[in-house]
């Protein structure tokens, strides 16, 4: 996805997704951790805005993997949201931590991220958790490593 669009499609991802003063659900999902998956299974496959486009071809090849899921705003195939990159912040009584995760995929409500992701978020406490609502924000694509 160029730069260019993204810079013109930010407004209407926002606007499918919560603002950032809204928590939104977060779950892992363990598929995302396959360094091998192959990005043809996604939604964010081919076309204009798929990773394939891009040039990268399985959940590895993508900069910053394991920081990869699906987003409420990819709204399907070849969604404006593909490639677009979100700034999670976890906020315990203890401790407030966030990370960055590239959107490639759909999911019906909130985000699913890899499961590493989400430990690095919880403090390695993604499977006792389960889900969680997080702070979430997008941010420009180039923080996720994306051109």
């Amino acid at each position: 996805m160029s730069l260019k669009l993204a810079a013109i499609l930010v407004p209407i991802a926002l606007a499918l997704f919560p603002s950032s003063t809204d928590a939104v659900q977060l779950q892992y999902d363990t598929i995302y951790d396959n360094s091998n998956g192959d990005l043809n299974t996604v939604a964010c496959s081919d076309g204009p805005n798929g990773m394939l486009t891009a040039g990268y071809s399985t959940f590895g090849s993508l900069p910053k993997f394991p920081f990869i899921g699906a987003a409420e705003a990819v709204q399907g195939w070849n969604s404006a949201a593909c490639g677009t990159c979100w700034e999670l912040t976890y906020t315990t009584k203890s401790a407030k931590r966030a990370i960055n995760v590239l959107a490639i995929d759909h999911a019906s409500l909130g985000l699913n991220i890899a499961k590493k992701a989400m430990d690095q978020l919880t403090g390695n406490q993604a499977q006792e958790l389960g889900k969680i609502d997080v702070q979430a924000r997008q941010v420009p694509s180039s923080v996720c490593g994306l051109n």
